[in-house]
């Protein structure tokens, strides 16, 4: 990894840790390892200059707009994972699928986080 790749990746690390703080959604998603694959805003890249490892979560809200079954759905990925063979995030991200979550996060705060998530596409 180059010397202003490591030095950007510490940076926007270090602003989602002092943001996770005073944000309470974003606390939890840092404890849940969320903040792993994830990134708020579009544009973050992942491991070695790749392309993030998940999507970015202003566009899940701006995907998710208007589905009034997001909430519900999204929930239930972060619950039990997502199926990498019907991945509508291909060639945007480097992950293949969203592993289950449910050691990590109990499904009334994956529901809290989601409702969160899809609010950001709105701000």
């Amino acid at each position: 990894m180059n010397k202003n790749l490591a030095i950007a990746l510490f940076a926007a690390a270090h602003a989602l840790v002092a943001g996770a703080a005073e944000d309470p959604m974003l606390k939890l998603a840092s404890t849940s390892g969320c903040l792993t694959c994830h990134h708020l805003e579009r544009g973050a890249k992942g491991p070695d200059g790749l392309a993030p490892v998940g999507p970015a979560w202003r566009d899940v809200a701006v995907k998710y707009a208007r589905d009034k079954e997001a909430a519900t759905k999204l929930t239930h990925t972060v619950m039990t994972g997502s199926n990498p063979y019907a991945s509508h995030w291909k060639g945007k991200v480097s992950g293949l699928a969203m592993p289950p979550n449910e050691v990590a996060i109990n499904e009334a705060d994956a529901r809290k986080l989601v409702n969160w998530i899809l609010a950001l596409e709105r701000k």
